[in-house]
């Protein structure tokens, strides 16, 4: 389906979240919207979105769907650890520094390791080092890393980078987790198949994000080893995340996936924030922070130009890098986006 671009004033881009539903999850949600339907998952919706995963990633697969990210990442990590292990992320990642210890509290305690990171990718060293840098019964035990795809901060590990992190993972008995909230953003910057980002790359288990993607909620828990799904169902049912509804949630899954609606959606993110960050490059005062590689774009502000644009009605968080983060949705449209670099222009010719 077109993207509509009708000028809305409203449209902000401090975060994906913003956005509202785009077509395709929407029709699917308006045509479960029919009838009655068994509950709690029973549904033909819930079933049919399942399938569409196992042909999305070319393999059987257990899928699980949760209401939010913090929900899925957090169950998630809690069936691959004992209360007495840990958890191996960089110090920016979202179950880290976003998720107020949900990761420890669904584990029972579970400890997260962190890795310092310049942007939020982490190594097979660093991993090795923190892994090892124990062993004694005093100490959790490393069993679990986390990536997250894309990282905090916008960039994307290649295929290579994965499967590294994941043959260390398997030298030192360590399962492999990727939080996708950004999924389809990465896979549109690697124009890979999501099966190649994952599985075949020696990814465990995969949280997929849908409600950035263009959803109104949900998250698919997806596990390519099934053995390490088991009682994951009751996990979800004791922490919340068992929708009675379960065809509202799954429905927009199919909408999205049986349409390519995500990977396009990821897709449009990507190319604003890049056409985005083109157009201020080299702007006085302004300087990028990271390398722009999925929808996201952080940018180094003097405080003058930072505020001015807070002034004429902008958005936008500094809680990364104490840069301005821009973040571009499925639904970012081109005028507002001209909008914005317009402003960021004056701003920058007023203050030189």
């Amino acid at each position: 389906m077109a993207l509509d671009q009708t000028p809305d004033p409203s449209q902000q881009f401090a975060s994906d979240n913003y956005s509202g539903i785009c077509p395709e999850a929407w029709a699917a949600m308006e045509a479960a919207n029919s009838g009655h339907a068994p509950a709690y998952g029973e549904d033909a919706w819930t079933a049919r979105a399942a399938d569409a995963f196992r042909a999305l990633f070319e393999t059987r697969c257990e899928v699980f769907f949760a209401f939010n990210g913090t929900a899925a990442n957090a169950l998630a990590l809690a069936a691959l650890c004992q209360s007495y292990h840990s958890v191996i992320c960089a110090d920016s990642a979202h179950v880290e520094t976003d998720e107020c210890g949900a990761p420890e509290f669904f584990s029972n305690g579970s400890k997260l390791l962190t890795v310092r990171t310049e942007g939020g990718k982490l190594t097979p060293q660093a991993i090795r080092s923190l892994a090892t840098n124990r062993s004694d019964i005093h100490f959790p035990r490393p069993r679990v890393v986390t990536i997250t795809q894309p990282t905090e901060t916008g960039q994307v590990y290649t295929l290579a980078e994965i499967r590294a992190l994941s043959e260390e993972c398997r030298r030192l008995g360590l399962a492999l987790h990727m939080d996708g909230s950004r999924f389809a953003n990465a896979c549109a910057n690697l124009g890979c198949r999501p099966a190649d980002m994952t599985w075949r790359a020696g990814v465990d288990v995969l949280c997929f994000g849908g409600t950035k993607n263009g959803m109104h909620a949900g998250e698919a828990v997806v596990f390519f080893d099934e053995k390490l799904a088991e009682d994951f169902g009751y996990r979800c049912k004791q922490a919340g995340q068992l929708a009675s509804k379960m065809r509202f949630l799954a429905a927009p899954w199919v909408g999205m996936l049986e349409s390519g609606a995500w990977l396009r959606n990821g897709a449009h993110g990507n190319a604003t924030a890049t056409r985005f960050a083109a157009a201020v490059a080299g702007l006085p005062g302004v300087r990028a922070l990271f390398p722009v590689e999925a929808n996201a774009v952080f940018l180094s502000l003097p405080p003058a130009m930072a505020e001015g644009l807070r002034a004429r009605g902008w958005r936008f968080y500094t809680f990364i890098g104490g840069g301005a983060r821009f973040m571009f949705g499925w639904d970012a449209q081109d005028k507002r986006v001209d909008a914005l670099i317009a402003d960021l222009r004056s701003l920058a010719v007023a203050a030189a």
